[in-house]
């Protein structure tokens, strides 16, 4: 898809982001030129209808695709596509809300006495449903990136689901280190850089021992993820992992 960067071929996307992050902006216009078939796809999926390039949504999509060029950090991992899907969906679902809008399927139907629109019957399901199927939706696409993420770490989902604690002062001692982690600069960039927990110095500054984090060592790299990234779903979820018993 990068056909634009045509003395970059051989470079990924990321490295094409992490170009523009550290000044080449001359590279932005034409990679946001170049993925707006993907904005269209992603903006479309939350909509229920194609977009356009004239539609108010697709411009959401592309100031969102803009913002997550700024936004990637090349550092933690992730790849950049799933990373943009979310933002862009997350923008798109928060317009629609404002502007109090249900999205179409198509917009080529008819409306007749006998026969309302497919358009004004959808028109008459509530907000509440409407936003309970779209932070579903969110609930997954952000799962999915969480997941891709994880890959990096040769970490399943299932893995972690696996691997969680089972008491609460285990899951609470498993996420206080992680927590430590995300907030230490220097370790947090050692282990984005060796996919690795750095235990040994870990040990030094947190109150749990080094079998304890070696044994809990998957599920404290998962909550080290979603506490450093976009993950205000999976961040909910740690809350409940250590209030409930």
């Amino acid at each position: 898809m990068l056909k634009l960067f045509t003395n970059r071929k051989s470079l990924k996307i990321e490295e094409i982001v992490d170009s523009i992050q550290n000044g080449e902006e001359h590279l932005r216009d034409q990679l946001l030129e170049t993925y707006q078939p993907f904005i269209k796809k992603a903006v479309s999926k939350v909509c229920k209808r194609y977009v356009t390039e004239s539609d108010d949504e697709f411009s959401i999509g592309l100031i969102a695709f803009n913002h997550a060029i700024d936004q990637f950090s090349v550092d933690k991992g992730s790849s950049f596509l799933p990373f943009a899907n979310v933002i862009i969906q997350r923008r798109v679902i928060d317009y629609i809300r404002t502007q109090n809008k249900i999205p179409v399927i198509s917009m080529d139907e008819e409306e007749t006495e006998d026969e309302p629109s497919q358009s004004s019957i959808l028109s008459s399901v509530s907000i509440k449903e409407y936003e309970r199927q779209n932070e579903s939706n969110q609930r997954r696409f952000e799962i999915l990136s969480f997941t891709n993420l994880l890959k990096d770490y040769d970490i399943s989902f299932q893995d972690l689901v696996d691997q969680t604690p089972k008491h609460q002062d285990a899951r609470t001692n498993a996420i206080m280190v992680a927590k430590v982690l995300s907030q230490n600069k220097r370790l947090l960039e050692e282990f984005f850089e060796s996919k690795k927990i750095p235990v040994k110095e870990l040990t030094k500054i947190v109150s749990v021992s080094r079998k304890t984090i070696e044994r809990n060592r998957k599920y404290i790299i998962g909550m080290t993820l979603i506490l450093t990234g976009d993950f205000p779903f999976l961040k909910d979820y740690m809350k409940e992992a250590v209030s409930n018993e």
